[in-house]
């Protein structure tokens, strides 16, 4: 492992503008590029802990919108005074109503900076990372309004590839990104969906 300066630029600049965690500027350059979020809008975080992502949203969907956080750690408490924000402690893989979320329709956007716990076998982890995004698509049907989007992280592999290349036509667009703030040795990127289809 490279010795890389965990207090980099992004650490700092999220500690100075009060953001939970660095990952902040992810979800910020995704939308500011493709317009993911817009006022008014209801957004699910699957595995938002700590919250940076749901910081962010709630401030541009403003006071008529709703975003609901979802993770297996305990709730985040810097979150629960925010007006439109719900956290839950529960598996979204074990959410069979969503009225368990206290929402009564499907979701415009759904978002997922979920990574499975690593190994550090790199095979393996792919293999991980994978499954974990089969079966984040697999909840869209239950989760995600026809029309709305989706933003998800991604540990490249060949596999994720051509598992990737499988999705896309069930959206009308279908970018790719590796947003400026990731660490040039992550593998990671991100797959931004818009306008899912039925």
């Amino acid at each position: 492992m490279g010795n890389f300066k965990v207090k980099d630029h992004y650490f700092d600049k999220a500690k100075r503008e009060n953001y939970l965690a660095r990952s902040i500027y992810k979800l910020e350059e995704i939308d500011q590029r493709f317009k993911i979020l817009k006022p008014g809008m209801i957004v699910v975080d699957f595995g938002y802990y700590p919250g940076s992502w749901i910081q962010y949203t709630s401030k541009v969907i403003g006071d008529d919108g709703r975003v609901v956080g979802i993770d297996i750690q305990e709730v985040n408490k810097k979150l629960t005074g925010i007006k439109n924000v719900r956290v839950y402690q529960k598996d979204i893989f074990n959410i069979s109503d969503l009225a368990q979320l206290d929402v009564l329709d499907k979701f415009d956007v759904v978002l997922s900076d979920m990574a499975p716990s690593t190994t550090g076998v790199q095979s393996l982890d792919q293999i991980r990372s994978l499954n974990l995004v089969e079966s984040v698509f697999g909840l869209l049907p239950k989760f995600l309004k026809v029309g709305g989007n989706f933003v998800i992280k991604v540990f490249d592999s060949q596999d994720a590839q051509n598992y990737l290349k499988e999705q896309k036509n069930r959206f009308n667009e279908f970018h790719y990104l590796k947003p400026k703030s990731t660490r040039s040795v992550s593998k990671e990127f991100f797959v931004i969906g818009k306008q899912f289809k039925a």
